[in-house]
């Protein structure tokens, strides 16, 4: 593995990012996946430590204040989601590459707080197959997924800030242009 780095792997909602690190991940578990913390109740299947950290509204504010995140964000006014800063710096002391799975907003946050963070930036094959595989999950009501496109829209004019680009045509090929990039 080359030398230790952080790398942000971010796109629009529905491009894939998930699936693509679920599938990474399998692949292979040299690399810290950071595990994000929110202060949101776990869904049906979600496992403390595994899918998030989860803490009460006061802990997340108080992990704030005291700089205890490299990012975070208050999504639809309701619930915190952030990086803890910490498992990171250790992993990446230890040699490790560092993985983090994040939408732009966050990856801008990082990228200012650690300037050598490398974001890769996952594009679809076209925006008509963005849509669809939005529309396919079924997960967003219609006026979620407006909001979602509307969104994904200016992060694709964003595209720019990235320090690399991946098409996310089929997972097998992304997760092995991914390989390469980070040289696993």
């Amino acid at each position: 593995m080359t030398s230790a780095r952080l790398w942000i792997i971010s796109g629009p909602s529905a491009v894939g990012k998930g699936t693509v690190c679920a599938r990474l991940r399998a692949l292979h578990d040299e690399p810290f996946y950071s595990v994000s913390v929110t202060t949101r109740a776990p869904r049906p299947g979600e496992v403390e430590g595994e899918s998030y950290h989860f803490c009460t509204r006061e802990e997340f504010e108080r992990m704030i204040r005291d700089g205890e995140l490299l990012e975070w964000a208050r999504v639809h006014g309701d619930n915190y989601y952030g990086t803890p800063r910490r498992p990171v710096e250790e992993a990446i002391a230890a040699g490790r590459h560092v993985i983090l799975e994040i939408d732009l907003q966050g990856a801008r946050q990082v990228k200012a707080a650690m300037p050598d963070a490398q974001l890769v930036f996952l594009l679809p094959p076209t925006w008509e197959e963005l849509v669809s595989r939005l529309v396919g999950r079924g997960t967003e009501t219609d006026e979620q997924r407006r909001r979602r496109l509307e969104t994904a829209k200016e992060e694709l004019a964003s595209v720019g800030e990235a320090d690399h680009t991946v098409v996310n045509v089929s997972v097998e090929d992304t997760v092995e242009a991914l390989v390469g990039l980070l040289g696993l």
